[in-house]
């Protein structure tokens, strides 16, 4: 991050960059493999408050069906079996607390639904970009990640698949948000 910025110039209500965002996963298959993914539709906002961030907030909403391993057959199985998308259609997000750890790195927890069960998480934050792009929007970037345990949201297939795939689940998230109100 540009040691010019203070923390107080980032307050602001943002919306998420799609075109420069990635949330994706890592689970491991087999005992063996490591299957990555993502998810390619979502949509979110975030109000920062620089100088006071513990009032700070975001929300995600992530369209479940627009998972991809790059594997067609895997993707349609986790996209029903696990996600079960038709009955399930979003996985949110939203933010309860911030807590700021030092001047780039904060401790976000909130509400995780997946498959309509909702558990608190709390993930490391870190605050890596703050500038003014080219034309003129001012840009914020975040790159975080959580592990899971995913039978704690009922994703699941049968006894079988606790052996085939890890219950453990690390969500990452790499983030741009661009500023639509300085508030």
């Amino acid at each position: 991050m540009p040691t010019t910025i203070s923390l107080g110039e980032l307050t602001g209500a943002y919306v998420i960059d799609t075109a420069h965002t990635r949330i994706g996963f890592i689970a491991r298959h087999a005992m063996s493999t490591r299957v990555r993914g993502e998810f390619t539709e979502y949509e979110g906002n975030a109000y920062l408050c620089g100088d006071q961030p513990s009032k700070s907030g975001a929300h995600l909403s992530i369209r479940a069906a627009s998972l991809q391993t790059h594997h067609r057959q895997r993707d349609d199985q986790l996209r029903s079996t696990f996600l079960d998308t038709d009955s399930h259609p979003t996985l949110t997000f939203d933010s309860t607390e911030v807590e700021p750890v030092d001047e780039t790195t904060y401790k976000v927890t909130g509400d995780l639904t997946i498959r309509g069960v909702t558990q608190p998480i709390t993930m490391n934050v870190e605050l890596t970009a703050a500038e003014l792009d080219s034309r003129g929007d001012f840009r914020v970037g975040f790159l975080g990640s959580v592990t899971i345990n995913r039978k704690d949201w009922g994703v699941n297939w049968n006894a079988a698949t606790s052996v085939l795939v890890s219950p453990k689940v690390t969500l990452e998230f790499d983030v741009i948000a661009v500023r639509k109100a300085r508030i």
